[in-house]
């Protein structure tokens, strides 16, 4: 009974582990940063004096990216940057699958739109076609 009693809870703990385990993307956050940010004269990772680092800080734009699910974040981050810098908040959201990410762009699109907050979509064909 012991013993399967510590199987039990191998099993349980591998599974715990396996479902925190992060989604993995194609590519990276930096992989579309770098692509957009080049095609739009930009400048990437920029520290400001409080340590935060904005993806993307253009002529007029501070540009966050993030994958769709973590939209509001992206959000949040634009606005703070774009007030921070003087510039317009941007997001980039990053589109792996239009079926699953529709939700979020439904609700970036929303608040970007009350916000004054400029969008852009990407997804990895905007990668794939700059190879």
């Amino acid at each position: 009974m012991k013993i399967f009693f510590i199987f039990l809870l191998s099993i349980i703990f591998t599974l715990n582990a396996l479902a925190q385990t992060p989604t993995t993307h194609k590519y990276y956050e930096k992989d579309y940063q770098r692509v957009w940010c080049y095609k739009n004269c930009g400048q990437t990772e920029v520290i400001l004096p409080d340590r935060t680092r904005v993806d993307c800080v253009t002529k007029t734009h501070a540009i966050e990216f993030d994958f769709a699910k973590k939209w509001a974040e992206s959000i949040g981050q634009s606005l703070y940057y774009g007030e921070i810098l003087n510039k317009t908040p941007g997001v980039v959201l990053i589109v792996e699958d239009w079926v699953r990410d529709e939700k979020y762009i439904k609700r970036v699109e929303l608040v970007a739109k009350k916000h004054c907050i400029d969008l852009w979509l990407m997804t990895k064909k905007d990668l794939e076609q700059e190879k």
